[in-house]
């Protein structure tokens, strides 16, 4: 009798101890399948669709969407006249798909009633550098850009996506000397309900926030790197309206991981760094792992694939495999995609 009551003490304090709770969260490693190989494309910008489809677009104006139950591919390529846009920024609603490319003339696509794609938007200007893109529902969203005057560029609509608008500079906060944004993952915006973080870099890296759709904005400043045109925030996640997390650092110095990881538990008023002096280093994109309260996240970049159980204090390098950006369909499978690829990835 003793010796049953004390295997059940052990067994209650086990279940009690928040370290033996966490070991069994911690993923030990990750299975890569490529499922879509081109080697003249750099893809930066997957989506999960509603009915769990993958679709991405990509440079040399190539996109696509993938089927998951028969495992099956459809591509093609959109041209603007002569040109061939680079697209870096990709989004949906429960109806349609949208892509922007980057440079002049930037151009906005939207899934058409034809099941082609629809130029819904154009910009020109010596300037025009577009990054990122999200919806909020199925009528508003918003795309972000760099500066073209001395503010973020921001286009928002408000009717899914047929028509868009720029917000003039006199309804936004003022960008300083230096700052702009990065289209490395399609991820250094994130939404939440209504709210909108925008994460910026270069001479300065800063939260532009917004918790009525881009009607408002306010400017919170960060501890992370910033100081040259290549650091500052690459990527950044939001749990819900109070629980984010931004990575980045400088991508011409991948090793550096002084500063480049910082944590908000305030809806991105403040910010912490965590895991300071330790790796990794540069990584440009970040996401939260579903269902896990907001514990663990994953990290990738061309120098691998990193995993935290603890909010971002610890981290686990899983991998040495190079992608730019990640998708979660559950807490054990995600898409990323990178330089010629984008392969299915199995947590375990």
């Amino acid at each position: 009798m003793r010796v049953l009551m004390i295997l059940f003490l052990i067994l209650i304090l086990q279940s009690c101890n928040p370290k033996v709770e966490k070991a069994h969260n911690v993923y030990t490693s990750v299975e890569i399948e490529d499922i879509y190989v081109d080697t003249t494309l750099s893809i930066r910008a997957i989506e999960l669709l509603n009915d769990k489809s993958l679709a991405f677009a990509a440079n040399n104006g190539v996109f696509g969407l993938y089927k998951p139950k028969s495992e099956s591919w459809m591509t093609s390529t959109q041209k603007y006249d002569s040109l061939t846009p680079h697209f870096r920024a990709v989004a949906h609603t429960s109806t349609d798909f949208f892509m922007l490319s980057t440079e002049s003339p930037g151009l906005l696509y939207k899934t058409g009633d034809d099941g082609q794609m629809t130029l819904v938007y154009k910009e020109e200007g010596p300037s025009v550098f577009y990054d990122a893109m999200k919806f909020w529902n199925d009528k508003e969203g918003i795309a972000i850009g760099d500066p073209t005057d001395d503010c973020l560029s921001i286009i928002i609509t408000r009717d899914g996506g047929q028509n868009w608008s720029k917000l003039s500079c006199d309804k936004l906060p003022q960008i300083k000397e230096g700052e702009a944004a990065f289209a490395a993952s399609n991820t250094n915006i994130s939404v939440s309900g209504d709210y909108t973080w925008i994460g910026t870099g270069g001479k300065t890296s800063r939260i532009w926030y917004s918790t009525n759709k881009g009607k408002s904005w306010e400017v919170f400043e960060t501890p992370m790197i910033n100081g040259e045109a290549t650091t500052g925030i690459y990527s950044l996640d939001f749990y819900d309206n109070k629980n984010g997390f931004a990575v980045g650092g400088d991508y011409t110095k991948p090793e550096n991981n002084r500063n480049n990881k910082i944590v908000t538990n305030d809806g991105g008023k403040t910010w912490k760094v965590v895991a300071d002096g330790e790796n990794p280093g540069y990584r440009s994109c970040v996401q939260y792992v579903p269902n896990k309260d907001a514990n663990q996240l994953v990290v990738v970049g061309f120098n691998g694939i990193d995993h935290s159980f603890d909010k971002g204090e610890t981290w686990k390098h899983l991998s040495d495999e190079s992608f730019y950006t990640i998708r979660f369909v559950n807490d054990s499978l995600a898409y990323a995609a990178g330089k010629g690829r984008i392969s299915k990835l199995k947590f375990k």
